[in-house]
């Protein structure tokens, strides 16, 4: 709930008018005008394409009991009306004045690859000991953090908050709303470089989060001690580090990995002279990551390694890799919703993993700016040790084909997605395991959808 005075103070230096209320507290706070129900507090935000001033009648109509807008306006007899001078930053402020007014640990989470996975390892491995608010779906911007933050209350004493950027600046000020005492670093890559430039531009904006950490003993950063450009942050931040990672540097440390195909992984966990055999059920040898990331949080609140060991085995994140069947029995592993070379090498080899014949179809990867055609090629001769035939989908992605049939594989090219369904429905076989990976502007999601069809 959101209590009508905590909107007033919080939005305070932003205040233009106020009208009403009759109520007490909002339920919640929302910008959609369609996921409105009774009792909410909706924002008016300017988007790219909608000003949320145009659905203010429907907002009302499905039950808000308070507006947030920028310019005067008519409202219903019981609708409390806030005008501000900006709508975000009204919304902003009010989600940092309450998280400075609730006592809870919030670990923020970044990094260019596998952030979600890696939050919800987290929020399940906190779980096991405190009540936990962690980020709903893709709630990791300057709109998203403040409405997962709008949701703390007294009863939560974790929070765990993915942090998104695609400039500088945008991690600092999520921090300053957020205001974390733990910093989690997955990766550094070349997501996001055709807006940024450098791989060297894109760690400093992920190392915005370990800078805006407390000092020790309050503040931890905790970084992936395997990625050269993540382990470097330490010098960037005054918060304690703990490495995490499968090198010897690394404190918190997992070796003896084993994958089991979609059945997850396995590996011995080790912290000081501790050991800990874990278990997760995540598929793909990439998941001791976000694994290892969650054990070091969990160790570094003060939980056992049994302890941690025990939530990882419970486990079970919604992944964005889907698990299908085609009506003739064959396996289709669903990654259609992006892709970065990293995530691209990495669901390989899960691939690369299962019992043969194993296919590919991939498409282009996004945003990768200069980095673009070694990217492909990259991922194209790993697709040749990992797959028995490799379908390559429209030109952008040509390097990737040219790479992989240089290396050996078999391989086809398509000119677009529409071709694939008719070459796939008439190659796969029963027992076959099918990789549909490209980023989501390439919509291969409709392959999959034409061949899992009855």
């Amino acid at each position: 709930m959101l209590a009508v005075d905590s909107v007033v103070q919080g939005t305070a230096e932003l205040l233009v008018a106020g009208r009403g209320p009759v109520d007490d507290a909002f339920k919640r706070a929302v910008i959609d005008s369609r996921e409105v129900e009774r009792g909410d507090l909706f924002f008016a935000l300017h988007g790219e394409h909608h000003d949320g001033h145009d659905f203010v009648d429907e907002a009302v109509a499905r039950g808000a009991s308070g507006l947030v807008v920028e310019r005067p306006l008519a409202a219903p007899e019981g609708v409390a009306v806030f005008q501000v001078s900006d709508s975000l930053s009204a919304l902003q402020r009010l989600a940092a004045y309450r998280r400075a007014r609730q006592d809870v640990r919030v670990i923020g989470v970044t990094g260019s690859v596998g952030k979600t996975t890696c939050k919800e390892l987290i929020a399940a491995v906190l779980a096991a000991r405190w009540p936990v608010l962690k980020s709903a779906a893709n709630l990791n911007t300057e709109i998203g953090l403040p409405l997962t933050l709008l949701q703390l209350t007294p009863h939560h004493k974790r929070a765990v908050l993915e942090m998104a950027m695609y400039g500088r600046g945008e991690i600092n000020l999520l921090c300053r709303i957020a205001r974390p005492q733990i910093g989690v670093v997955t990766n550094v890559g070349p997501v996001h470089m055709e807006r940024l430039g450098s791989m060297g531009a894109i760690a400093s904006a992920k190392a915005e989060l370990v800078e805006a950490l407390p000092e020790d003993p309050d503040g931890i950063a905790i970084l992936n001690g395997d990625d050269s450009r993540v382990a470097a942050m330490a010098s960037r931040t005054r918060a304690r580090v703990l490495l995490y990672g499968q090198s010897q540097q690394c404190q918190v440390r997992g070796s003896d990995l084993k994958g089991h195909g979609l059945d997850g992984i396995s590996f011995r966990l080790t912290y000081g002279d501790t050991q800990v055999e874990v278990e997760t059920p995540l598929p793909g040898r990439h998941h001791i990551y976000p694994a290892l990331a969650a054990a070091a949080v969990g160790l570094s609140e003060g939980m056992t390694l049994t302890e941690i060991a025990g939530a990882l085995r419970q486990a079970r994140p919604e992944l964005r890799l889907r698990v299908l069947h085609t009506p003739n029995g064959a396996t289709v592993l669903d990654d259609s919703y992006n892709a970065s070379p990293q995530s691209m090498l990495a669901v390989l080899d899960l691939l690369a993993e299962l019992p043969p014949r194993r296919i590919a179809l991939l498409g282009e990867m996004r945003e990768l700016g200069a980095a673009a055609e070694e990217g492909h090629r990259q991922v194209g001769e790993h697709a040749a040790a990992c797959t028995d035939l490799l379908l390559v989908v429209g030109e952008p992605a040509r390097p990737l084909y040219e790479a992989a049939l240089k290396a050996g594989a078999e391989a086809r090219f398509l000119n677009s997605p529409s071709d694939a369904v008719p070459v796939l429905r008439d190659e796969l076989r029963p027992e076959d395991h099918l990789l549909v990976k490209a980023s989501r502007a390439v919509a291969l999601e409709a392959v999959v959808e034409g061949l899992v069809a009855p």
